[in-house]
Protein backbone atom coordinates (compact mmCIF):
# COMPACT_ATOMS: atom_id res chain seq x y z
CA UNK A 1 0.00 0.00 0.00
CA UNK A 2 1.28 3.33 -0.53
CA UNK A 3 2.52 5.78 2.02
CA UNK A 4 0.02 7.94 3.29
CA UNK A 5 1.55 11.23 4.05
CA UNK A 6 -2.04 12.16 5.60
CA UNK A 7 -3.73 10.09 7.34
CA UNK A 8 -7.88 10.95 6.94
CA UNK A 9 -9.79 9.08 9.16
CA UNK A 10 -13.25 7.79 8.50
CA UNK A 11 -14.92 5.90 11.62
CA UNK A 12 -17.22 3.23 11.56
CA UNK A 13 -19.35 3.65 14.62
CA UNK A 14 -19.32 6.02 17.48
CA UNK A 15 -19.84 4.71 20.63
CA UNK A 16 -18.62 5.01 24.10
CA UNK A 17 -15.18 3.21 23.68
CA UNK A 18 -14.65 6.14 20.97
CA UNK A 19 -15.87 9.07 23.54
CA UNK A 20 -13.35 7.72 26.10
CA UNK A 21 -10.49 5.38 25.06
CA UNK A 22 -9.68 6.38 21.86
CA UNK A 23 -11.61 8.91 19.20
CA UNK A 24 -9.67 11.81 20.53
CA UNK A 25 -6.27 10.38 20.24
CA UNK A 26 -6.50 10.42 16.53
CA UNK A 27 -6.66 14.40 16.10
CA UNK A 28 -3.36 14.49 18.41
CA UNK A 29 -1.02 13.07 16.43
CA UNK A 30 0.99 14.75 13.73
CA UNK A 31 -0.72 13.94 10.09
CA UNK A 32 -3.51 12.22 11.33
CA UNK A 33 -7.11 13.39 11.12
CA UNK A 34 -10.52 12.67 11.58
CA UNK A 35 -12.69 13.64 8.69
CA UNK A 36 -15.89 11.09 9.09
CA UNK A 37 -17.70 9.60 10.74
CA UNK A 38 -21.12 6.63 10.61
CA UNK A 39 -23.27 5.38 12.85
CA UNK A 40 -26.73 4.03 11.65
CA UNK A 41 -28.63 5.80 14.24
CA UNK A 42 -28.15 9.69 12.63
CA UNK A 43 -28.86 11.31 15.80
CA UNK A 44 -25.46 9.60 16.86
CA UNK A 45 -23.83 10.27 14.03
CA UNK A 46 -24.90 13.82 13.85
CA UNK A 47 -24.06 14.67 17.21
CA UNK A 48 -20.27 12.80 17.46
CA UNK A 49 -19.52 14.68 14.26
CA UNK A 50 -20.89 18.69 15.63
CA UNK A 51 -19.42 17.64 19.33
CA UNK A 52 -15.90 16.71 17.80
CA UNK A 53 -15.65 18.91 15.01
CA UNK A 54 -15.55 16.16 12.34
CA UNK A 55 -16.79 17.70 8.66
CA UNK A 56 -19.42 14.72 7.65
CA UNK A 57 -21.47 12.04 9.12
CA UNK A 58 -23.13 9.23 6.87
CA UNK A 59 -25.20 6.29 8.53
CA UNK A 60 -24.63 3.92 5.63
CA UNK A 61 -21.07 2.04 6.08
CA UNK A 62 -20.75 2.29 2.36
CA UNK A 63 -21.25 5.78 2.30
CA UNK A 64 -18.71 6.37 4.27
CA UNK A 65 -16.09 4.40 2.63
CA UNK A 66 -16.88 5.99 -0.82
CA UNK A 67 -15.88 9.10 0.70
CA UNK A 68 -12.89 9.75 -0.96
CA UNK A 69 -11.11 12.10 1.71
CA UNK A 70 -11.36 8.98 3.59
CA UNK A 71 -8.21 6.73 3.43
CA UNK A 72 -8.22 4.73 6.61
CA UNK A 73 -10.95 3.63 8.84
CA UNK A 74 -11.68 2.80 12.50
CA UNK A 75 -14.44 0.58 13.24
CA UNK A 76 -15.39 0.52 16.04
CA UNK A 77 -18.76 -1.68 16.50
CA UNK A 78 -19.80 -4.70 18.13
CA UNK A 79 -17.53 -7.83 16.79
CA UNK A 80 -20.06 -9.71 14.82
CA UNK A 81 -19.87 -6.82 12.16
CA UNK A 82 -16.05 -6.49 12.36
CA UNK A 83 -15.34 -8.71 9.64
CA UNK A 84 -18.15 -7.13 7.19
CA UNK A 85 -16.68 -3.48 7.68
CA UNK A 86 -13.05 -4.55 7.88
CA UNK A 87 -13.32 -6.36 4.75
CA UNK A 88 -15.35 -3.85 2.90
CA UNK A 89 -12.46 -0.93 3.80
CA UNK A 90 -9.99 -3.40 2.66
CA UNK A 91 -11.55 -4.03 -0.41
CA UNK A 92 -12.13 -0.15 -0.78
CA UNK A 93 -8.15 0.26 -0.68
CA UNK A 94 -8.71 1.96 2.52
CA UNK A 95 -6.16 0.38 5.70
CA UNK A 96 -7.84 -0.83 8.50
CA UNK A 97 -7.91 -0.01 12.48
CA UNK A 98 -10.52 -2.30 14.09
CA UNK A 99 -11.52 -3.01 17.57
CA UNK A 100 -10.65 -5.83 19.71
CA UNK A 101 -11.56 -8.74 19.64
CA UNK A 102 -10.84 -8.85 16.15
CA UNK A 103 -13.86 -10.73 15.55
CA UNK A 104 -16.80 -12.21 17.31
CA UNK A 105 -14.95 -15.78 15.72
CA UNK A 106 -12.08 -16.97 14.68
CA UNK A 107 -12.49 -18.27 11.35
CA UNK A 108 -13.67 -14.39 10.94
CA UNK A 109 -10.53 -13.68 11.63
CA UNK A 110 -8.81 -15.91 9.19
CA UNK A 111 -10.94 -14.01 6.33
CA UNK A 112 -9.75 -10.82 7.48
CA UNK A 113 -6.44 -12.38 7.02
CA UNK A 114 -7.03 -13.54 3.92
CA UNK A 115 -8.21 -10.29 2.89
CA UNK A 116 -5.29 -8.26 4.29
CA UNK A 117 -2.94 -10.77 2.18
CA UNK A 118 -4.95 -10.90 -1.21
CA UNK A 119 -5.23 -6.51 -0.82
CA UNK A 120 -2.27 -5.93 0.77
CA UNK A 121 -3.90 -3.22 2.74
CA UNK A 122 -3.08 -3.06 6.49
CA UNK A 123 -5.39 -4.40 8.77
CA UNK A 124 -4.09 -3.43 12.99
CA UNK A 125 -6.11 -4.89 15.68
CA UNK A 126 -6.95 -1.98 18.85
CA UNK A 127 -4.81 -4.72 21.25
CA UNK A 128 -3.31 -1.10 23.07
CA UNK A 129 -2.30 -2.25 26.07
CA UNK A 130 0.50 -3.81 24.09
CA UNK A 131 2.06 -0.17 24.00
CA UNK A 132 1.00 1.51 27.55
CA UNK A 133 3.64 2.31 30.28
CA UNK A 134 1.85 0.25 32.81
CA UNK A 135 2.39 -2.96 30.85
CA UNK A 136 5.67 -2.64 29.29
CA UNK A 137 7.01 -1.68 32.67
CA UNK A 138 5.61 -5.50 33.22
CA UNK A 139 7.51 -6.83 30.23
CA UNK A 140 10.62 -5.07 30.93
CA UNK A 141 10.60 -6.70 34.72
CA UNK A 142 10.15 -9.65 32.97
CA UNK A 143 12.83 -9.59 30.63
CA UNK A 144 15.01 -8.64 33.29
CA UNK A 145 15.01 -11.42 35.13
CA UNK A 146 13.67 -9.84 37.85
CA UNK A 147 11.55 -13.38 38.97
CA UNK A 148 14.12 -15.63 37.49
CA UNK A 149 12.90 -18.36 34.75
CA UNK A 150 8.94 -18.30 34.84
CA UNK A 151 7.37 -21.34 35.40
CA UNK A 152 3.92 -20.35 35.44
CA UNK A 153 1.10 -17.76 35.10
CA UNK A 154 -2.13 -17.14 36.62
CA UNK A 155 -4.97 -15.12 35.96
CA UNK A 156 -7.92 -14.35 38.30
CA UNK A 157 -10.86 -12.11 37.03
CA UNK A 158 -14.19 -11.76 39.15
CA UNK A 159 -16.67 -8.94 39.48
CA UNK A 160 -20.39 -8.60 40.16
CA UNK A 161 -22.82 -8.42 37.63
CA UNK A 162 -23.42 -4.93 36.37
CA UNK A 163 -27.06 -3.11 36.77
CA UNK A 164 -28.26 -3.90 33.06
CA UNK A 165 -27.61 -7.52 33.48
CA UNK A 166 -30.50 -7.78 35.25
CA UNK A 167 -32.93 -6.14 32.50
CA UNK A 168 -33.72 -9.31 30.79
CA UNK A 169 -35.77 -7.32 27.82
CA UNK A 170 -32.86 -5.29 26.90
CA UNK A 171 -29.20 -6.92 27.92
CA UNK A 172 -26.29 -5.45 26.48
CA UNK A 173 -24.57 -6.50 23.45
CA UNK A 174 -21.43 -7.63 25.08
CA UNK A 175 -23.86 -10.69 26.61
CA UNK A 176 -25.35 -11.59 23.27
CA UNK A 177 -23.14 -14.75 21.66
CA UNK A 178 -24.71 -13.64 18.35
CA UNK A 179 -23.37 -10.18 18.54
CA UNK A 180 -20.44 -10.01 20.83
CA UNK A 181 -18.98 -13.77 20.09
CA UNK A 182 -20.00 -14.71 23.82
CA UNK A 183 -20.36 -13.19 26.75
CA UNK A 184 -18.17 -10.65 29.10
CA UNK A 185 -15.70 -13.57 28.81
CA UNK A 186 -15.35 -12.69 24.98
CA UNK A 187 -15.09 -9.32 25.88
CA UNK A 188 -12.76 -8.94 28.57
CA UNK A 189 -10.37 -12.14 28.04
CA UNK A 190 -8.89 -11.01 24.57
CA UNK A 191 -6.95 -8.43 26.66
CA UNK A 192 -5.64 -10.52 29.13
CA UNK A 193 -4.45 -13.17 26.75
CA UNK A 194 -2.99 -10.98 23.95
CA UNK A 195 -0.52 -9.58 27.42
CA UNK A 196 0.50 -12.66 27.76
CA UNK A 197 0.99 -14.06 24.50
CA UNK A 198 3.03 -10.43 23.51
CA UNK A 199 5.49 -11.25 26.48
CA UNK A 200 5.58 -15.07 26.44
CA UNK A 201 4.61 -15.99 22.44
CA UNK A 202 1.77 -17.92 20.66
CA UNK A 203 -0.42 -20.21 23.02
CA UNK A 204 -0.33 -23.79 21.40
CA UNK A 205 -2.83 -25.53 23.68
CA UNK A 206 -5.85 -24.36 25.22
CA UNK A 207 -9.18 -25.90 26.94
CA UNK A 208 -11.78 -24.93 29.23
CA UNK A 209 -14.80 -24.97 31.42
CA UNK A 210 -17.98 -22.69 30.80
CA UNK A 211 -20.95 -22.15 33.12
CA UNK A 212 -24.05 -19.95 33.33
CA UNK A 213 -24.69 -19.86 37.40
CA UNK A 214 -26.26 -16.34 37.67
CA UNK A 215 -28.68 -16.89 35.27
CA UNK A 216 -29.00 -13.20 34.30
CA UNK A 217 -28.48 -14.19 30.43
CA UNK A 218 -28.09 -16.52 28.48
CA UNK A 219 -24.16 -16.99 27.50
CA UNK A 220 -21.36 -18.18 29.85
CA UNK A 221 -21.19 -16.06 33.01
CA UNK A 222 -18.37 -18.07 34.63
CA UNK A 223 -14.97 -19.41 32.80
CA UNK A 224 -12.00 -22.03 33.64
CA UNK A 225 -9.36 -22.59 31.51
CA UNK A 226 -5.75 -24.09 31.10
CA UNK A 227 -3.56 -23.69 28.42
CA UNK A 228 0.15 -24.25 27.29
CA UNK A 229 2.88 -21.74 25.53
CA UNK A 230 4.54 -22.72 22.31
CA UNK A 231 7.61 -22.58 24.89
CA UNK A 232 6.18 -24.92 27.30
CA UNK A 233 4.74 -22.62 29.96
CA UNK A 234 1.98 -24.02 31.62
CA UNK A 235 -0.92 -21.42 32.30
CA UNK A 236 -4.77 -21.46 33.95
CA UNK A 237 -7.18 -18.65 34.25
CA UNK A 238 -10.26 -18.80 36.27
CA UNK A 239 -13.32 -15.55 35.28
CA UNK A 240 -16.52 -14.50 37.23
CA UNK A 241 -18.99 -12.07 36.27
CA UNK A 242 -21.91 -12.70 38.51
CA UNK A 243 -19.32 -12.90 41.67
CA UNK A 244 -20.16 -10.96 45.20
CA UNK A 245 -18.66 -7.68 45.84
CA UNK A 246 -15.74 -9.22 48.08
CA UNK A 247 -14.61 -11.50 45.79
CA UNK A 248 -13.31 -8.68 43.30
CA UNK A 249 -10.34 -9.39 41.88
CA UNK A 250 -8.13 -8.20 38.57
CA UNK A 251 -5.21 -9.89 38.50
CA UNK A 252 -2.11 -11.89 36.80
CA UNK A 253 0.52 -13.47 38.85
CA UNK A 254 4.00 -14.41 36.76
CA UNK A 255 5.45 -17.20 38.81
CA UNK A 256 8.92 -17.89 38.57
CA UNK A 257 11.92 -19.32 40.22
CA UNK A 258 13.41 -16.92 41.92
CA UNK A 259 10.42 -14.32 42.69
CA UNK A 260 6.79 -13.52 41.59
CA UNK A 261 5.50 -10.64 39.76
CA UNK A 262 1.89 -9.18 40.16
CA UNK A 263 -0.45 -7.05 38.14
CA UNK A 264 -3.81 -5.75 37.30
CA UNK A 265 -5.37 -5.54 33.73
CA UNK A 266 -8.01 -3.62 34.38
CA UNK A 267 -7.49 -1.44 37.08
CA UNK A 268 -3.91 -0.60 36.92
CA UNK A 269 -3.30 -1.29 40.54
CA UNK A 270 0.65 -1.11 41.40
CA UNK A 271 3.12 -3.81 40.04
CA UNK A 272 4.22 -6.04 43.14
CA UNK A 273 7.21 -7.68 42.86
CA UNK A 274 8.78 -10.15 45.28
CA UNK A 275 11.96 -11.56 44.84
CA UNK A 276 15.12 -11.89 47.41
CA UNK A 277 15.05 -8.07 47.50
CA UNK A 278 12.01 -8.39 49.38
CA UNK A 279 8.65 -7.01 47.96
CA UNK A 280 8.84 -3.58 45.80
CA UNK A 281 5.61 -1.63 44.04
CA UNK A 282 5.64 0.53 40.76
CA UNK A 283 2.62 2.60 40.44
CA UNK A 284 3.46 4.01 36.73
CA UNK A 285 0.85 6.26 35.30
CA UNK A 286 -1.08 5.57 31.48
CA UNK A 287 -1.86 8.63 29.29
CA UNK A 288 -5.39 9.87 29.34
CA UNK A 289 -6.59 8.48 26.12
CA UNK A 290 -5.25 5.13 26.44
CA UNK A 291 -5.33 3.91 23.04
CA UNK A 292 -3.13 6.49 21.94
CA UNK A 293 0.33 4.98 21.98
CA UNK A 294 -1.23 2.66 19.73
CA UNK A 295 -2.88 4.81 16.95
CA UNK A 296 0.30 6.74 16.89
CA UNK A 297 2.17 3.70 15.64
CA UNK A 298 -0.51 2.44 13.48
CA UNK A 299 -0.18 5.96 11.81
CA UNK A 300 3.32 6.45 11.51
CA UNK A 301 2.91 2.91 10.02
CA UNK A 302 0.83 3.94 7.32
CA UNK A 303 3.41 7.13 6.73
CA UNK A 304 6.33 4.76 6.60
CA UNK A 305 7.93 6.09 9.97
CA UNK A 306 7.80 3.03 12.14
CA UNK A 307 6.22 -0.68 11.76
CA UNK A 308 3.06 -1.43 14.09
CA UNK A 309 3.01 -5.08 14.46
CA UNK A 310 -0.37 -5.41 16.19
CA UNK A 311 -1.85 -6.19 13.07
CA UNK A 312 -4.78 -9.27 12.25
CA UNK A 313 -2.05 -11.55 12.06
CA UNK A 314 -0.90 -11.43 15.57
CA UNK A 315 -4.16 -10.95 16.78
CA UNK A 316 -5.92 -13.61 15.54
CA UNK A 317 -4.36 -16.12 17.96
CA UNK A 318 -6.51 -13.97 20.33
CA UNK A 319 -9.60 -15.51 19.02
CA UNK A 320 -8.14 -19.20 18.69
CA UNK A 321 -7.21 -19.63 22.12
CA UNK A 322 -10.85 -17.86 23.65
CA UNK A 323 -12.91 -20.18 21.03
CA UNK A 324 -10.91 -23.29 22.24
CA UNK A 325 -11.48 -22.52 26.14
CA UNK A 326 -15.13 -21.73 25.03
CA UNK A 327 -15.58 -25.23 22.94
CA UNK A 328 -16.18 -23.50 19.88
CA UNK A 329 -13.39 -25.13 18.01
Amino acid sequence: MATMEHVRWGFIGCGEVTEKKSGPAFNLIEGSEVVAVMSRRADRAQSYAERHGVKRWYTDPQALLNDPEVNAVYIATPPSTHATYAIMAMKSGKAVYVEKPMASNYEDCCRINRIAEKTGVPCFVAYYRRYLPYFIKVKDLVNSGAVGKVVNVQIRFAVPPRDLDYNKTNLPWRVQADIAGGGYFYDLAPHQIDLLQEMFGPILEAEGMKANRGGLYPTEDSVSACFKFGNGLPGSGSWCFVAHESAKEDRIDIVGDKGSLSFSVFTYQPIVLQNENGRQEFAVENPPYVQLPLIKLVVEHLQDKAICTCDCVSATPVNWVVDRILGKL
